[in-house]
């Protein structure tokens, strides 16, 4: 009987794969419409029947919007290292991630994007074949929702649908009540708000919204929101007048979650407000739906319609308040593995 010669098997490790939403890889046409299908073709994402919505997203959003959202990411572009800020971001965050598990050598951590690249399937491969028997995967995300959370997850599971030797696997549940992260919040916002000569009369905590007929059919996300700022309100002591609660980033004909923040900035400016903060508690990195749509255009439709000081608070991203928040779940979350 002839031997098979296999390679050296590894196996003994853990991984920890952090996954956040995604960025294109360029800011050109081929580039930004790769990335939109891949987002806009999610069944999680955009949850009408295919028959409805590919003319509309073949025939007019990939021909149109990848210029416009190429703009867009041009403005907020990170051109020192030639990609964007939420990949910056989550790669120093892997970074600084392993570096706080140094002393746990059978712990390898790793970073993924649900849409583009580095790919959830082609991350768990490279853990697997690393000796990483159990892998922790750990959606970015805050706040739960079907659109996010989920579908980082329904990928993750594909990926094991194609693995021979599957590793186990964990998921990191929402965890917008801990307070090690609203603790982090709320020492963000002081932090920032010091560095101002001027006192906000209304902060808005804004999240990226969701169509209200995902939440009608039992998407938690909603609810989720609203208590993050609840108890940021109770940590900071403010009033439901000073800490409002907005969303942000509504896409196509349908009503999305309310209040709108576009709206309510404009409202704001309009009622005789002079002076507001926004901070992005859903969005644990810097990106686009921060950086332009809300630290750009916000405040820009803030100071035109009125308004005179505007302040936009910067996400956690790889601050220590923001390190702080991911190591301590992932140190719970690996009970029993380490």
């Amino acid at each position: 009987m002839t031997a098979v010669n296999h390679p050296p098997v590894k196996f003994g490790k853990v991984g920890v794969l952090i996954v956040n939403l995604g960025t294109p890889d360029g800011t050109d046409y081929t580039s930004m419409r790769r990335y939109l299908k891949e987002f806009l073709m999610d069944r999680r994402v955009i949850e009408w029947s295919p028959l409805y919505w590919y003319p509309i997203l073949f025939g007019i959003v990939l021909n149109k919007r990848p210029q416009k959202v190429g703009k867009a990411y041009e403005e907020i572009w990170n051109h020192d290292l030639d990609e964007s800020y939420l990949r910056t971001y989550t790669r120093s965050q892997s970074d600084k991630l392993a570096a706080a598990f140094a002393d746990h050598p059978k712990v390898r951590v790793d970073w993924a994007m649900r849409y583009g690249q580095p790919s959830i399937r082609s991350k768990m491969d490279e853990l697997q074949k690393d000796g990483c028997e159990k892998i922790l995967l750990f959606p970015l995300y805050p706040q739960y929702a079907a659109a996010t959370t989920a579908t980082v997850n329904d990928e993750a599971f594909k990926a094991l649908l194609k693995m021979r030797w599957q590793p186990a696997l964990r998921t990191v549940p929402r965890y917008h009540d801990d307070p090690v992260y609203i603790d982090a919040l709320a020492v963000s916002i002081e932090k920032h708000l010091a560095t101002l000569d001027w006192e906000p009369e209304v902060v808005l905590t804004s999240y990226h919204g969701i169509p209200k007929s995902y939440f009608m059919k039992g998407d938690p996300y909603h609810c989720q929101c609203y208590k993050t700022t609840r108890l940021l309100r109770d940590r900071l002591g403010w009033s439901k007048e000073k800490l409002m609660v907005t969303f942000q980033s509504r896409f196509g004909p349908e009503e999305w979650l309310q209040p709108y923040t576009d709206k309510t900035v404009e409202e704001l400016a309009q009622r005789g407000i002079k002076r507001i903060a926004i901070l992005n508690p859903g969005f644990v990195s810097d990106c686009l739906e921060t950086l332009e749509e809300i630290a750009g255009e916000a405040g820009e439709s803030f100071l035109h319609n009125g308004g005179e000081k505007f302040a936009h608070i910067p996400c956690l991203n790889d601050s220590p308040e923001g390190m702080s928040v991911l190591e301590h779940i992932v140190r719970r979350e690996l009970q029993g593995w380490i």
